[in-house]
């Protein structure tokens, strides 16, 4: 009997215990679920400033203010008509489409989604005082890239913006996440690793409406580095001016050193609307504008030269010993070859070759080239770096393109004499780009010194010297004075084809060029330096479908007027 009764008491407490159980976890369980859940650890990112990027002159061309970013902790998620209702009540955007970015940026339930990013302050106090009815949501300090030059310094600089999937793949490895910002183009590209700051965080408890409990541990961000630019930003200003309403690109570089002191390219860009919380209708007008404004035409895009090209030409008959300075080439205006005529822009007459780089008479360089023959115009332009990279310290940067017969049979096709008339006045194949005609004026200024051209001066205090590396083009010691007098007058002589840009005081040379586009006006080109002035600088100025070369020596006298002013000259 009593082990009957002992054997029931015993049922009876397993009964409790097991009604207890079902209880808890059966009809309490969620209850005790969301209580387990809201009791947690929270990790608040803290944001590494990005560093600063200055001109020459330490006056900032891109900083950072302090912006509001609205998360929502998908685990702490409550009742998600009334969380998304209230965002867009105070973020003033529909409801369905704050939920549409809500599931296409969640990536795990612990991991806050950036709902909003440089929200109002007004926005950011009424999530704060409302905390206690959403405490999913939370407001943290961040940074927003901001460009004082906007548009005048939107290729040399770039932009920043949330890492695509692209550049996601390739660096994740080095901490980067799809929050994360990273520079695209100019100098936030190029030196992202050095301007990028080091994320922190701080670790805390917080209880079920969502108050801090305890803190568990905190790291500190990091700021990135401060980068100085070679950049004059009021030079750079007057270039961007200068180039106006056209499509083109305009350079000035110290052609000593290769420090870029201006680089434009028209059309431009604004860098803050990448940052701006407003800015999707610019961006995508950007990236529609059949103009191209996001193409650094200084450095990505690749034109024919025209004209200019005649100083490679010139330098090859002068070292090779082809001709005398004093040989003539009778210009009629054109050339006949093979049944067909090809043009010169007037009637020349006679010229030796230092008139005919003066008047830019094309009739003599035809004689010439069938002289040189393609090789030797192929290897001097290879001497003098075209068709290959300058290594400048941008992205993207296109190599252009230098013919030669060989390379022509490769791809089943003949090379004809008047492939030969076309190469030498840097027509049919030719194609570079403006920087790469800026160091071949360099080289020739310099007499035969290939510098580096580049933007960066220094990484915090530390000035960089890597790109002080030259080498020098191997060319008979008498060529060059024989080809910068010829420059020279080009721009000193009333009849010079760039005696636009002769300046008072300054010793201006140069070469212009007109350069056949296939489709439109010709382009335009200046390239000049100038020579015994404070600082020897390199000038270029394009205009695509610019029209007549004395547009680009009109901008190009503009240009060199301020650097007069501001103590370049």
């Amino acid at each position: 009997m009593r082990v009957k009764i002992i054997r029931l008491i015993v049922a009876g407490f397993f009964i409790l215990i097991a009604g207890d159980l079902f209880y808890g976890q059966a009809i309490q369980g969620r209850f005790y679920y969301q209580q387990s859940l809201n009791n947690r650890v929270r990790v608040i990112s803290l944001n590494g400033r990005r560093g600063r990027i200055l001109d020459r002159n330490g006056i900032v061309l891109a900083e950072n203010r302090t912006a509001f970013q609205l998360t929502l902790t998908p685990q702490a998620m409550g009742d998600t008509d009334a969380v998304f209702d209230f965002l867009s009540g105070i973020l003033r955007v529909p409801a369905d489409k704050l939920l549409t970015r809500y599931r296409s940026l969640k990536t795990a339930d612990f991991a806050p989604v950036l709902m909003a990013s440089d929200i109002t302050r007004a926005a950011a106090m009424a999530v704060e005082e409302n905390k206690f009815r959403f405490p999913e949501l939370m407001v943290e300090e961040g940074f927003r890239r901001v460009y004082p030059f906007a548009e005048s310094c939107g290729h040399v600089v770039g932009y920043v913006g949330k890492a695509n999937p692209a550049r996601l793949d390739q660096m994740k490895d080095y901490g980067y996440t799809a929050e994360s910002f990273v520079g695209y183009l100019g100098a936030e590209e190029f030196y992202d690793a050095q301007l990028r700051g080091v994320d922190g965080g701080v670790q805390v408890e917080v209880n079920s409406r969502g108050r801090q409990v305890a803190l568990l541990g905190r790291k500190d961000p990091e700021s990135g580095n401060d980068i100085t630019l070679t950049v004059n930003s009021r030079l750079q200003q007057s270039a961007m001016q200068a180039l106006g309403e056209n499509r083109g690109a305009a350079i000035v570089m110290d052609r000593r050193t290769g420090e870029i002191l201006a680089l434009a390219s028209a059309p431009s860009f604004d860098p803050n609307a990448f940052s701006a919380a407003a800015g999707a209708p610019a961006i995508q007008e950007y990236f529609q504008d059949r103009d191209a404004p996001l193409l650094n035409r200084a450095v990505n895009g690749v034109f024919p030269p025209g004209s200019v090209f005649k100083v490679v030409a010139a330098t090859a008959a002068l070292d090779l010993g082809k001709i005398s300075p004093t040989m003539n080439f009778n210009c009629p205006g054109f050339l006949d070859l093979g049944g067909t005529r090809f043009g010169c822009a007037h009637v020349h007459g006679t010229q030796n070759l230092t008139e005919a780089i003066v008047h830019s008479c094309n009739v003599y360089f035809f004689h010439l080239g069938l002289i040189l023959k393609p090789e030797n115009l192929y290897r001097y332009g290879r001497g003098f770096g075209l068709g290959q990279l300058t290594r400048v310290d941008l992205p993207y940067e296109k190599p252009g393109r230098l013919p030669r017969p060989r390379d022509r049979l490769l791809n089943g096709r003949r090379w004809y004499p008047g492939d030969t008339l076309n190469t030498v006045i840097g027509q049919g194949d030719v194609l570079a780009t403006p920087l790469q005609l800026t160091r071949l004026m360099a080289t020739v200024a310099n007499e035969g010194i290939i510098v580096q051209p580049h933007i960066l001066a220094k990484i915090g205090d530390k000035a960089v010297a890597q790109f002080h590396l030259a080498r020098r083009l191997k060319v008979h010691s008498d060529t060059w004075p024989l080809l910068k007098t010829a420059l020279r007058r080009t721009v000193a002589d009333v009849s010079g084809t760039a005696h636009a840009v002769d300046i008072p005081g300054v010793e201006i040379s140069g070469k212009t060029g007109t350069a056949q586009s296939g489709g439109g006006a010709h382009h335009a080109w200046f390239v000049g330096y100038s020579q015994g002035t404070k600082t020897e600088i390199v000038i270029t100025v394009f205009l695509e479908h610019g029209g007549s070369s004395q547009n680009a020596c009109v901008a190009a006298r503009q240009i060199l007027l301020t650097a007069q002013q501001e103590g370049i000259l």
